[in-house]
């Protein structure tokens, strides 16, 4: 007969963290929250170590360029979803590795024979004062000019100008050679008081700005995820369809760590793309693979070779896999039977598979229940969608700023690949819902506040990095009635005193 488990599937609102004793060392800053992405073995340093527990998940509406740029900023990484064209996704993690900290690339450019109209126009498209002039008007023409504010009045000038008779000309600039360093190039924005410097190549073509107020958010950011050469590291998303060649050009344009995606991984579709990984790259290039919902999934996947496991199936808020399949499990409960097993698999092998959670995730405190349960590092859909950073479109409903979210199994994604179970290709029904998440603003200011909460949580628990957390963390199960304990009850809120007029 069928395998009945004796637990009922829980979710991560179900429990609490309990308190432990804080000595005066638990402070907030004193908190590491540093955690392994990669596989390794007992005695030996993780090879890739984020700095921060998050990583933002492989849809269309979360994951491009923008956001793997934003997220790495911080200390995580972003893996840039597989639903489009190989082209598309290699050419985004090529402006993500191009993307030097602190050499940004010009996204306001004009020709000399445009108008001070269309220097205007540009400015409120952009936001941006610095606008490079080139003999083309694209980010990397030869250089002829530039443009701030400082260099026309509108109230003086008529909108029909040149903007070559206004512009400071190439003769009159101050720039840097293609190959300067970052801390070369922020010592001559000093000496010569500039706000912006132009960095040029042998054939006098703009390669990148270096603007003095970007100095001082790179010292904002001291959990920045960097490789061997400074550059941003960046995930890729793949699939078992097209992998032999999608994964050889992500890996070209210089993917740091891959994962398979699939609403469900224990399954051979996913041991013949580790495999080929394996074989082509050795364990050079990392793989995470998933999702499973218990210890068989992890061990089949962890003895295909998997890098990492991701967990979690019809958690997502956009996810109806549960509802259209009735397949799934509680989050909670799904991590902490694969922790387990991953705790198992490090006894017998000596081999550490970090583990992430997918999904479930409602409120800021399930982030640390999550990692007190097991999980290594965390995956986030909607929380990411809701920033500016992502790549949807931000509205105004209702009165109400709202982001545009939509799952990977919905009709609007179109990524059957997601979903494959061999034959031939296409969504045969749907697996997720196109929606609105409200909108939040900046993901650093979001970020900064969740990752607060979490190392004062931590705190109070009595602990300072996360391995800790996972052992001496102790936790509760709770009841309905202690669920509506746990918030604002039996009193009436200042905020609702206006429905009793």
């Amino acid at each position: 007969m069928a395998y009945y488990f004796d637990e009922p599937s829980r979710t991560f609102s179900e429990y609490l963290l309990m308190p432990g004793y804080s000595s005066k060392d638990c402070r907030p800053e004193n908190v590491n929250i540093t955690t392994p992405i990669a596989k390794y073995r007992r005695g030996e340093s993780p090879k890739i170590v984020m700095n921060i527990p998050l990583v933002s998940a492989i849809m269309q509406a979360v994951s491009d360029d923008k956001m793997a740029i934003a997220l790495a900023k911080e200390g995580g990484i972003s893996f840039i979803y597989a639903s489009q064209s190989i082209e598309s996704q290699a050419a985004m993690i090529h402006r993500v590795k191009s993307h030097k900290a602190g050499f940004v690339k010009s996204d306001s450019n004009i020709r000399p024979d445009q108008t001070l109209a269309e220097i205007v126009a540009l400015k409120e498209k952009s936001g941006h004062s610095t606008i490079a002039v080139t003999e083309d008007g694209t980010a990397d023409g030869r250089i002829v000019g530039l443009v701030t504010s400082r260099s026309y009045r509108v109230s003086r000038m008529a909108p029909d100008t040149k903007v070559s008779a206004f512009m400071t000309p190439f003769s009159e600039l101050i720039y840097a050679e293609d190959g300067i360093s970052l801390s070369e190039a922020n010592d001559m924005l000093w000496d010569h008081k500039l706000n912006a410097l132009p960095v040029i190549d042998k054939n006098r073509r703009l390669t990148h700005f270096v603007f003095r107020k970007d100095y001082d958010s790179h010292k904002e950011n001291p959990n920045e995820f960097l490789d061997k050469d400074k550059r941003y590291m960046v995930g890729a998303g793949v699939n078992t369809r097209d992998y032999e060649e999608r994964i050889p050009a992500l890996a070209d344009a210089g993917a740091d760590v891959l994962c398979i995606d699939s609403s469900e991984g224990y399954s051979e579709w996913q041991r013949d793309t580790i495999a080929f990984v394996r074989r082509k790259y050795g364990d050079d290039m990392k793989i995470g693979a998933g999702n499973v919902v218990e210890r068989d999934g992890f061990r089949f996947l962890a003895d295909a070779g998997a890098d990492f496991v991701k967990i979690g199936i019809g958690g997502g808020s956009i996810c109806i896999t549960r509802e259209q399949k009735g397949i799934g499990r509680g989050q909670a409960s799904a991590v902490i039977d694969v922790a387990a097993a991953r705790d198992e698999y490090f006894e017998e092998t000596g081999i550490y598979i970090p583990i992430c959670s997918d999904g479930g995730i409602v409120y800021d405190y399930h982030m640390t229940l999550a990692l007190a349960m097991g999980a290594d590092f965390l995956m986030l859909g909607r929380y990411f969608s809701r920033f500016d950073e992502s790549p949807t479109n931000k509205l105004n409903i209702n009165g109400s700023y709202v982001k545009e979210y939509w799952g990977e199994g919905s009709n609007r994604a179109r990524n059957w690949q997601r979903y494959d179970l061999g034959g031939e290709g296409g969504l045969s029904f749907e697996e997720g819902v196109d929606s609105y998440v409200p909108y939040a603003g900046s993901l650093k200011d979001n970020v900064g506040l969740s990752l607060g909460k979490m190392k004062s949580t931590m705190c109070n628990c009595g602990v300072l990095d996360i391995p800790s957390l996972q052992k001496n963390t102790k936790l509760t199960i709770v009841s309905a009635t202690s669920i509506v304990e746990g918030g604002a009850h039996d009193v009436i809120l200042k905020e609702q005193t206006s429905n009793l007029r």
